[in-house]
């Protein structure tokens, strides 16, 4: 069973970072791209940012310059800093993974970005 627990979020002061922690369980990590979505309260969810199995990253406009992410395969995590944090990143943020055409989600974490 495909499982990702994301932690990590929480308040933090506008030009903050945050770092933000998926661990997946449940399929063969390293072999899987993983994705970072976030949706703030009424919006669509977005796409953040994803790194492939081979480590290439691409990150969304929305966030170019601001945010990184990596992966560790030993550990099965795969990781999302943000720095320099705008109030309008504020949102629940989910790690993804498609497997076999079928999406499987986090429970999400929550940034708040507010002074």
């Amino acid at each position: 069973q495909v499982q990702l627990v994301e932690s990590g979020g929480g308040l933090v002061q506008p030009g903050g970072s945050l770092r933000l922690s998926c661990v997946a369980s449940g399929i063969f990590f390293r072999l899987y791209t993983m994705g970072w979505y976030r949706q703030a309260p009424g919006k669509q969810r977005e796409l953040v940012a994803f790194i492939s199995s081979t480590g290439n990253a691409v990150v969304a406009d929305s966030m170019k310059g601001r945010c990184t992410t990596s992966r560790d395969n030993a550990k099965n995590t795969v990781f999302l800093q943000m720095n320099s944090l705008k109030p309008e990143d504020t949102a629940v943020y989910y790690c993804h993974v498609e497997v076999a055409r079928q999406d499987y989600w986090g429970q999400g974490t929550q940034v708040i970005v507010s002074s």
